[in-house]
C-alpha cells in the first residue's frame, strides 16, 4: 500500500469498473469508466450490458469493446465487483502477528470463515492500514470460474474479481483523504440496501438487506448497520455516490456508485487493497501506470551506466582543469626561479671568466720564468708570441737542435717543433723559430 501523503500526487490513470447484478442465470453487467487525476476523479461514461450469459459472447463482447475504443481505454483492465450472494467477506482480528507470519495466521483460520465444507475455494485477504484488523474474502471455486469464463470468451480484459466493500473502502481513500471516524453508507443499485461502514468498533462493516428503499424495513435496516457498528442510534446513512464526490458532466447522480468505486481501483490498483479472487494465471494488468516504476528503474539504470561510461572521460577532465588551474597558479613563481637560474648561470661564466683573467697573468709570467730558465745564456731570445694555448720564439744560439728537447722536458710545454730550418749566422751560432705549446702540470 502507498503512503497517504503519496496517494494524492500518484493518483493518475483511467480505470474500468465492472458490477455484476441481477438474479442468477439473468445477471446483467453495469460498466462505469472514470478518469483519475491529481486534483480529483471524473465518470466518462457508463454503459449497461443486460442478460450478459444468454446472449452471445461475441456479441455483447464487441460492444463493450466499441465502448474502450470510444474513450481511448483498450488498455484498460477491469475490476469486477462479484455479486454479494457468491462472496464471503470476514473482518478478523490478528493483533500482534507480524507481516511475514500473516499468510500462515490467515491460512490457518480460513477453514473456520466458510460454510462451504470440503468444496475447492478461492480466497484473498489484505491487511487495513494502521490496524490489526485482516479482510479475508472467501468465494466457491465454481462460481469464480462461472463468472471467468464468459468474460475471457467475450475477450473482456480482467485484473480482478474482488467484492464491494474491498472497492468502497479503497475509493473513499483514493486521494489520501481519511473518512469520517463513523461512517455508514448505503446502496440499492443492486435491488437490496447494501450498507456499509466504519467505526472505531468496527474497522469495516458491510451487510446486505432485503428490504427496499421505499419499506417501512429500511429504517430497521440503518438501524441494525448502526448498531453493528457501535455507533449512534438513528444515524442516518449517507449516499455512497455523494460519497464518492465524483464530477460526471451530463449524468451527476449515477445510477451504479459501487462500479465507479471498482473503476477507480482499477485506474489506482497500487493505491487500493488487494483483494483479488481472480486467480493469478487469469489477471490482466493493463493500467499504464504500471509501466511507470519499470520506466523509472530503466531509466535510473540507463543514467547510471551512461555514467559511468562517462565517468572517466569526466574525471579526466576535471583532473586536467585542476591541473591547469595549479600551472597556472605555480607558473609566475616558476618563471621568476627560471629567470633567477639564468642570473646564477650568468654570475657563473662571469665569475669563471674572472677567475680566468685573474690567473692568466700569472701562468703567462710562470712561462717567461720558464723560457728564461731553459734558453739560458749564451742563448738569447729576440721574439716570443705568447697566447693561451701556444707560445713561439725566435732568437739565437751556438746549437739549436738541443732547444727542442729542453723545451719538452719542462713541465710548461710539449710538441715543440722549428717553424722552418734553422739559419747558420756569419758569427757561427744559428737563428731558430720554434714553436711549442702550453701544458699545464703533467
Amino acid at each position: 500500500m502507498i503512503p497517504a501523503s503519496l496517494k494524492k500526487i500518484l493518483a493518475l490513470g483511467s480505470g474500468i469498473g465492472i458490477q455484476i447484478l441481477g438474479p442468477r442465470g439473468a445477471e446483467s453487467l453495469r460498466i462505469a469508466a472514470v478518469r483519475v487525476r491529481p486534483n480529483g476523479a471524473r465518470l466518462i461514461d457508463s454503459l449497461l450490458i443486460e442478460d450478459f450469459r444468454r446472449r452471445p459472447a461475441a456479441e455483447w463482447g464487441a460492444t463493450y469493446a466499441a465502448f474502450l475504443r470510444k474513450h481511448a481505454l483498450t488498455h484498460a483492465s477491469a475490476v469486477v465487483l462479484l455479486p454479494r450472494a457468491d462472496v464471503i467477506l470476514r473482518p478478523i482480528a490478528l493483533p500482534g502477528v507480524s507481516k511475514q507470519d500473516l499468510d500462515n495466521a490467515v491460512r490457518f483460520q480460513t477453514d473456520g470463515l466458510h460454510p462451504y465444507g470440503d468444496d475447492d475455494i478461492y480466497s484473498a485477504w489484505a491487511r487495513l492500514p494502521g490496524s490489526a484488523t485482516v479482510l479475508v474474502a472467501i468465494a466457491r471455486r465454481d462460481a469464480v470460474e462461472r463468472y471467468a469464463a464468459p468474460f475471457e470468451e467475450a475477450g473482456v480484459r480482467v485484473g480482478a474479481f474482488t467484492c464491494s466493500a474491498a472497492a468502497i473502502y479503497s475509493a473513499l481513500r483514493l486521494f489520501g483523504e481519511t473518512p469520517a471516524p463513523e461512517l455508514l453508507t448505503v446502496d440499492d443499485s443492486t435491488g437490496a440496501m447494501e450498507f456499509y461502514g466504519e467505526s472505531p468498533a468496527r474497522p469495516l462493516f458491510s451487510a446486505s438487506f432485503d428490504a427496499s428503499p421505499h419499506d417501512e424495513g429500511n429504517g430497521r435496516a440503518a438501524a441494525l448497520a448502526a448498531a453493528e457498528l457501535r455507533i449512534a442510534p438513528g444515524t442516518e446513512p449517507v449516499s455512497l455516490a455523494a460519497l464518492l464526490k465524483l464530477a460526471s458532466g451530463d449524468s451527476p447522480a449515477f445510477p451504479a456508485p459501487l462500479a465507479v468505486a471498482a473503476a477507480l481501483v482499477s485506474a489506482c490498483p497500487r493505491s487500493s487493497l488487494e483483494l483479488n479472487l481472480l486467480p493469478t494465471e487469469r489477471r490482466h494488468a493493463g493500467s499504464r501506470m504500471r509501466w511507470v516504476p519499470t520506466g523509472a528503474l530503466a531509466a535510473a539504470v540507463l543514467g547510471l551506466a551512461a555514467w559511468l561510461l562517462l565517468l572517466p572521460s569526466l574525471e579526466n577532465r576535471r583532473f586536467l582543469k585542476q591541473l591547469d588551474q595549479k600551472i597556472a597558479a605555480v607558473t609566475p613563481a616558476a618563471d621568476r626561479a627560471s629567470a633567477l637560474d639564468k642570473q646564477i648561470d650568468d654570475a657563473e661564466r662571469r665569475i669563471q671568466l674572472l677567475d680566468r683573467l685573474r690567473a692568466q697573468p700569472k701562468a703567462d709570467m710562470d712561462v717567461v720564468a720558464e723560457l728564461t730558465r731553459v734558453l739560458a745564456p749564451p742563448t738569447w731570445v729576440n721574439l716570443m708570441q705568447l697566447s693561451a694555448k701556444q707560445v713561439i720564439v725566435s732568437g739565437e744560439t751556438p746549437e739549436s737542435a738541443p732547444l727542442l728537447s729542453l723545451l719538452d722536458a719542462s713541465k710548461l710545454f710539449e710538441g715543440s717543433e722549428f717553424q722552418g730550418s734553422p739559419m747558420r749566422l756569419p758569427s757561427g751560432g744559428q737563428q731558430f723559430h720554434i714553436k711549442t705549446n702550453r701544458e699545464g702540470v703533467k
